[in-house]
């Protein structure tokens, strides 16, 4: 059962007062950084494999 897919704008706005208490503001920006350089890499690294997978058949 899929958690996300349930949570409504209440939900997400507790979650993001939440993370704003854990974290702070002035560092939310350096995290989302950090985030969507992650996830850029883990694109690059399984298409490079997609890529190698299909060469070799």
């Amino acid at each position: 059962m899929p958690i996300l897919g349930y949570m409504g704008t209440q939900e997400w706005m507790i979650l993001l007062v939440i993370v704003l208490v854990l974290f702070g503001a002035s560092r939310l920006p350096a995290l989302a950084r950090s985030i969507g350089e992650a996830l850029t890499e883990f694109r690059r690294a399984t298409r490079t494999e997609d890529e190698a997978e299909q060469t070799q058949k």
